[in-house]
């Protein structure tokens, strides 16, 4: 007779395990239950990105005219406002040909003058050749009549003629001359005349060239990129340093091309810096998205006409504004890392009043129309005109 083999008792500890992996299934569901819930209630309508990085303007100073540095007032990291003197050249070369062009100017103003008379010399002259001209035909009247009593000869009838002939060729010449003459001066003064402006041209240049050789700040903002030094020759257009206006910066943020599908302008951002943690957010609103990838505008674009080809997600940068008020009371500095969240919840449409944007600073030219040179040209002119007045021939 068979005696039936005993089963081993269950372990206590198998419905223990039991109990707690239910648990954790049970956890793991309403985890993933409240995600879902979070994710179609909020976070679906927000896009992120750690690569992001703060980005402005950088001024360039060069110097439009070749010389020598004589001072430098900057150094790296100085703060600057527009129009603060920056960067000093050697002005004696510029002198001279200021100089020059003023005593050029003073020359034109008299060859003008001189055109001028000229043309009363030879209405004056044109008079005179008439009346002689006239003299000399009445005589080849006279001597006509009398050839034909024989009271004078057949050779000084043809001198006489001759004298004639010349004297018209004479007057002819004169005219021609006074021709010429006006239509240098025709529908001119002097100090319209196109010889004293491009006189005038030429002094402006020249002092134009020795206001360059101060170069001041265009905008306000910080110094950066100092390679200049005293003493140094430079060539036109030479990098001496740079200005930075940290007022007016903006984020650059690389978002992947699945997220911008409901990405448009207007749109508001908040912004995280690095440098000032959770504890400062800027605002800012989305200004537009760039026309293309970063790999599209690389120095050597990406080729994937090839047989090996891998997908890489793609980024675009899109570019964020900030709150001006925000900035000015915690600065940024270029390349700085941030972290952005996009609100998607606005509908499309074009900016309202209310979205910030930064006002370009007004840029300060470093020269223009300067008064006192005016003045100086108008000067010459009338020192060298005299009263030489404009008639018709």
């Amino acid at each position: 007779m068979n005696t039936p083999t005993p089963q081993p008792a269950p372990h206590p500890h198998n419905g223990a395990r039991r109990l707690w992996l239910l648990i954790l299934a049970v956890v793991v569901l309403l985890a993933a239950v409240g995600y879902g819930v979070y994710w179609f209630g909020h976070a679906r309508y927000f896009e992120s990105t750690d690569d992001a990085y703060v980005n402005g303007d950088v001024v360039q100073i060069s110097s439009q005219e070749p010389g020598t540095v004589l001072a430098v007032h900057v150094d790296d990291t100085q703060t600057v406002a527009a129009g603060a003197p920056l960067v000093e050249l050697d002005p004696a070369d510029a002198k001279v040909a200021t100089a020059n062009a003023e005593a050029e100017l003073a020359r034109s103003v008299r060859e003008v003058r001189g055109l001028f008379a000229q043309g009363a010399q030879l209405r004056a002259q044109i008079q005179q050749r008439e009346a002689a001209l006239r003299t000399a035909e009445s005589d080849l009247q006279r001597r006509q009549g009398l050839l034909a009593d024989g009271a004078i000869s057949g050779e000084e009838l043809s001198h006489a003629q001759d004298t004639v002939v010349a004297m018209r060729a004479s007057v002819a010449a004169a005219r021609e001359q006074l021709a010429q003459t006006f239509a240098q001066t025709q529908g001119t003064r002097i100090d319209n005349h196109p010889q004293v402006l491009a006189a005038a041209a030429a002094v402006r240049n020249a002092a134009l060239a020795l206001r360059r050789t101060r170069l001041v700040a265009p905008v306000g903002g910080v110094i950066a990129k100092r390679n200049v030094q005293v003493g140094q020759r430079i060539a036109a257009g030479t990098p001496l340093l740079a200005v930075v206006p940290l007022d007016d910066l903006w984020i650059d943020a690389n978002f992947k091309e699945v997220q911008l599908s409901h990405m448009h302008s207007a749109e508001p951002v908040t912004v995280r810096a690095d440098l000032y943690g959770s504890a400062v957010e800027f605002h800012g609103r989305l200004v537009g998205l760039g026309a293309g990838s970063g790999s599209a505008f690389a120095l050597l674009p990406a080729q994937n006409a090839s047989g090996n080809w891998i997908k890489i997600v793609q980024r675009v940068p899109v570019r964020i504004l900030l709150d001006p008020q925000e900035l000015k009371s915690h600065p940024l500095r270029l390349g700085l890392s941030v972290h952005v969240r996009v609100d998607l919840r606005s509908s499309p449409s074009a900016p309202e009043d209310g979205v910030v944007r930064n006002t370009p600073q007004p840029v300060q030219a470093s020269v223009g129309d300067d008064p006192a040179v005016e003045t100086r040209i108008a000067q010459i002119i009338a020192d060298n005109s005299g009263t030489i007045a404009d008639t018709q021939p």
